[in-house]
């Protein structure tokens, strides 16, 4: 018995040694966790600097005709005169095709007659009007009949003019889709009209270009088809919308075609906005993204942190451009972010 209780105390004093010899160590340690809480975390900087940031838009484009469109009849007839070679170059108002046209004539023959006719009878009627053999409203309705076959005689004519189909405006001709002899429709495609003397070129570009577009710019183009030929040209129109998929903005630009190089259809590397820029640029990482909006930390004074938004420009490997809330010789935290809190300070361990 007396055994059982000298080892009880023995163990009792052991654990109360124990005790004490942590409570000893964590006292020893705490100064030095203290500092550690306090020390500021190493993070590595670089300075918001001006520099060349040559402005350039690259795109691709496709080209069509300054003017372009289908030729077709307006009325159902056979052909009865083919008057254009294929691809040959016309004048606006040239006549490429005649129709069938002997009903159109019987119409237009008929109506003429019958507007001869009723002037004969108005004429006579004014003068026995004067002389009160013929009333006011017996005048009224011959003049009303007169004016109805005039009518008619224009309608006969438009009828008849139908049955030539011209050039609308100046241009190329495309090949000959019909033959002498048939019957074509609104829906039959006769042959194709192309303005080609000058071409639109139509390009996307990305709309942090939309600031510094406008009407005039030139523009520069290549062609597969002619690697060495470079076309020059200029901005015609800008698209009142930006896409709001792929973010970019319809432009397009008018290039002189005088040797016929350039067809319609043909892709093209465009080239815009070759301008010496020298623009605000920092290192890509030192972005942090939040949601839509990206932001920076800045490293003020006393070496405290300040999360500052920013708007962001062009894109380069490894460096972006700051249109907004950056200053030059300000510098923004590049590694080290995570450890970084608005209004502590850091320590600076590096500047790139």
């Amino acid at each position: 018995m007396p055994a059982l209780f000298f080892a009880s105390i023995m163990a009792t004093m052991q654990k109360r040694l124990i005790f004490a010899l942590v409570i000893s160590a964590v006292l020893q340690a705490a100064p030095a966790w203290s500092q550690w809480q306090t020390e500021s975390p190493g993070v590595i900087v670089a300075e918001a600097v001006m520099a060349p940031f040559p402005l350039a838009a690259e795109a691709l484009g496709n080209a069509r005709s300054n003017e372009a469109v289908d030729i077709r009849s307006e009325i159902t007839a056979a052909i009865t005169d083919i008057r254009f070679e294929e691809g040959a170059q016309v004048r606006e108002g040239e006549v490429l095709l005649v129709l069938e046209n002997s009903e159109p004539l019987a119409d237009l023959a008929a109506a003429k007659a019958a507007l001869v006719d009723s002037e004969s009878q108005y004429r006579r009627s004014e003068e026995l009007f004067k002389t009160k053999v013929v009333s006011a409203s017996q005048l009224e309705q011959l003049e009303a009949r007169r004016d109805a076959d005039l009518a008619a005689v224009r309608a006969a004519e438009s009828r008849l003019a139908h049955t030539v189909i011209r050039a609308p405006f100046a241009g190329q001709l495309g090949l000959r889709r019909v033959s002498l002899g048939s019957i074509v429709s609104p829906s039959t495609v006769i042959t194709t009209l192309d303005d080609t003397s000058q071409i639109k070129l139509d390009f996307d570009v990305p709309e942090v270009f939309l600031p510094r577009l406008e009407k005039g710019l030139m523009v520069t183009a290549h062609s597969a088809a002619w690697p060495d030929l470079l076309f020059t040209g200029h901005v015609i129109s800008i698209d009142t919308r930006v896409d709001p998929v792929s973010r970019t903005i319809t432009v397009r630009a008018l290039l002189p075609n005088e040797d016929s190089r350039l067809r319609p259809g043909m892709f093209l590397t465009v080239s815009l906005l070759k301008e010496d820029v020298v623009s605000l640029l920092i290192p890509e990482e030192s972005l942090v993204p939040e949601r839509s909006k990206q932001f920076v930390f800045v490293v003020g004074e006393g070496n405290v942190v300040e999360r500052r938004e920013v708007l962001t420009g062009r894109r380069r490997p490894g460096q972006i451009e700051i249109l907004e809330g950056l200053q030059p010789g300000e510098l923004v935290i590049t590694e080290g972010t995570q450890k970084a809190r608005p209004g502590a300070p850091v320590t600076i361990i590096e500047q790139k």
